[in-house]
């Protein structure tokens, strides 16, 4: 269970992160892509900052994590700068694609008649897989 502190600390940096990405998404021309954090996850230590990105259309996300990553440490400087009458210390930056989005899609698709999996052997395969 996240503790108080851990709650806030995780607010404060998705708020900032969100902004930081969205003007850095503006300044590069990506005028067809929007980017949220969907969550930042915390440990105790506040050593570590996991936070979760969704990315619209989905075939670019991972063109999208791989340009988030190579400017990584930038993001974490302007964030620590945002953050510095609230934060003693940064935490490490951890980008993940956040595919829930895509994961409820499938189900819904699932109950609407599409892909039983429950019927199908071969889906119930390829979602153990994953």
């Amino acid at each position: 269970m996240e503790s108080n502190r851990q709650k806030k600390v995780a607010g404060v940096l998705q708020q900032d992160l969100a902004a930081v990405l969205q003007n850095a998404l503006r300044s590069s021309g990506n005028s067809g892509m929007i980017v949220s954090v969907s969550k930042v996850k915390v440990p105790t230590d506040l050593s570590i900052a996991k936070v979760y990105i969704s990315v619209f259309p989905n075939d670019q996300a991972q063109k999208m994590l791989e340009e988030i990553e190579t400017v990584k440490h930038r993001i974490r400087h302007e964030i620590s700068q945002l953050t510095r009458h609230q934060l003693r210390r940064m935490p490490e930056l951890q980008f993940y694609i956040d595919d829930s989005l895509e994961y409820i899609d499938g189900i819904n698709r699932s109950l609407k008649g599409g892909d039983n999996p429950i019927e199908d052997p071969t889906l119930l395969e390829k979602r153990k897989k994953k």
